[in-house]
């Protein structure tokens, strides 16, 4: 594989040369060919998508997928399919950064702004990343609970045993990781396709909701609701991530094969959000079809909608499935947010920690509120600290969007693959929107 960097206008918009790779224990570890069919270069980009689609998916998404479900039947599936709209564009955006300029967002971020206005997005990404992760810790101690009725407290605690998960599986080659990923999302596939076919949602409902109603901004309590599968649908972490592991790709470091690359990526991308969409839908559209036919408008409460399943829908395995997808869900997202957590520390500090040990801090930063949260309030508690998590992503998500849509639209910074003008109008517009939807959010949360 051709290697050897080209030079390019991009170098000129950049402070200082880049001379750390992202991920370096992985990075270009995986060869790609420029020759052979479309789907055998297509399958050796594909894996990095589907890493990023966990965090659209994860038990944050859960309880706001629940409520919107039971309260509205089927009406905010079109917020649904709009968000993963927007999370394709963001994603795309943020592949390319990685591909064209070889730095992941942390890197460029270090490198365009000052160091006191660096550190402030550092720590601000290391809380999104620590809130972010204090919600799959507790969406797989609520379903240890749920499957095994262990309690929460020592739940909290088995999930640390992911870090020893993830270093084996990196340890034994980054597409280990991405094929535990992927069999792992296809676990809660599996779990949600056979919820559909309990629930028997009405497929004239399920289409008509993909439409956008006008009430979904007339009505205050939906717009609320609507504005919350938005803040925990975008992630800011993925953005970071996304732009760090297109890089373990050892494609040609020329414009054609950043080209090639970054095309592919994108598919990969696109089709793995897709599947997210699926699974996101497929929560609200059980909510809806279990709970808000059957006159129970309020369920919001993960606990709550596992309780109900089995005499709702008349099957005692109803339930079991709904744990295991959420079991799956949350040590899927585990593992890729402490993933992000290195590189979000090693690309906006340049500090280079033992693996080990950067992931042991990353969980205990999350595990330690999670402990003693639900040994003081239990499962109320845990509930409400869910919630919390998704309102501080909403509130860092903007310190991530706005530096991603800047870089990838600056001539000097990315060169060839500078955004077009309609993309950088139609970045802006999508980045002013999710700002304004999250200030929103905040203020109401609060």
């Amino acid at each position: 594989m051709v290697t050897n960097e080209s030079t390019s206008p991009m170098a000129q918009g950049w402070k200082s040369e880049n001379r750390t790779k992202s991920l370096p224990e992985v990075h270009a570890s995986i060869p790609v060919s420029e020759t052979g069919s479309f789907y055998k270069r297509l399958l050796a980009f594909s894996g990095p998508g589907l890493m990023v689609a966990v965090g659209y998916m994860d038990p944050g998404n859960w309880a706001t997928d629940i409520a919107g479900g039971s309260r509205f039947g089927y009406t905010l599936l079109s917020v649904i399919l709009i968000s993963n709209l927007f999370a394709m564009l963001l994603q795309h955006l943020s592949l390319k950064l990685g591909i064209a300029t070889g730095r992941d967002l942390a890197q460029a971020c270090r490198d365009h702004y000052s160091r006191p206005v660096s550190a402030v997005l550092w720590f601000l990404c290391e809380i999104a990343i620590a809130a972010c992760d204090l919600a799959e810790v507790i969406g797989s101690a609520i379903a240890l609970n749920l499957l095994f009725g262990i309690p929460l407290s020592v739940g909290v605690c088995i999930t640390a045993l992911d870090v020893l998960l993830l270093l084996y599986l990196q340890h034994k080659g980054f597409r280990w990781l991405e094929s535990i990923v992927g069999a792992l999302i296809f676990v809660i596939l599996l779990c949600f396709a056979y919820e559909i076919l309990l629930a028997r949602p009405e497929i004239a409902a399920v289409l008509g909701g993909l439409i956008p109603q006008k009430e979904v901004i007339t009505n205050p309590d939906m717009l609320y609701i609507a504005i919350g599968i938005l803040g925990a649908t975008v992630m800011p972490h993925n953005l970071y991530l996304h732009s760090s592991i297109v890089q373990t790709r050892d494609f040609a470091h020329t414009d054609s094969g950043r080209r090639n690359a970054i095309k592919f990526a994108t598919i990969d991308s696109t089709l793995s959000l897709f599947l997210a969409f699926f699974i996101n839908a497929a929560i609200l559209i059980l909510s809806a079809a279990a709970f808000h036919t059957s006159g129970n408008h309020q369920v919001a409460d993960i606990t709550d909608a596992h309780r109900l399943l089995d005499p709702l829908l008349g099957a005692t395995l109803a339930s079991v499935v709904f744990a295991v997808a959420l079991l799956a869900s949350g040590q899927n997202s585990t593992l890729t947010g402490t993933l992000a957590g290195q590189i979000v520390m090693e690309g906006f500090l340049n500090i280079r920690l033992k693996p080990w040990l950067r992931r042991l801090i990353t969980r205990l930063i999350a595990i330690v509120p999670a402990l003693i949260v639900t040994i003081l309030y239990g499962e109320r508690g845990t509930s409400e600290l869910l919630v919390f998590s998704q309102v501080i992503l909403s509130v860092q998500l903007s310190f991530a969007v706005v530096p991603l849509v800047l870089f990838t639209s600056d001539k000097l910074k990315m060169g060839a693959f500078v955004n077009p003008r309609w993309l950088t109008i139609l970045s802006w517009a999508v980045a002013g929107l999710i700002i304004v939807l999250n200030v929103v959010l905040l203020v109401g949360t609060l």
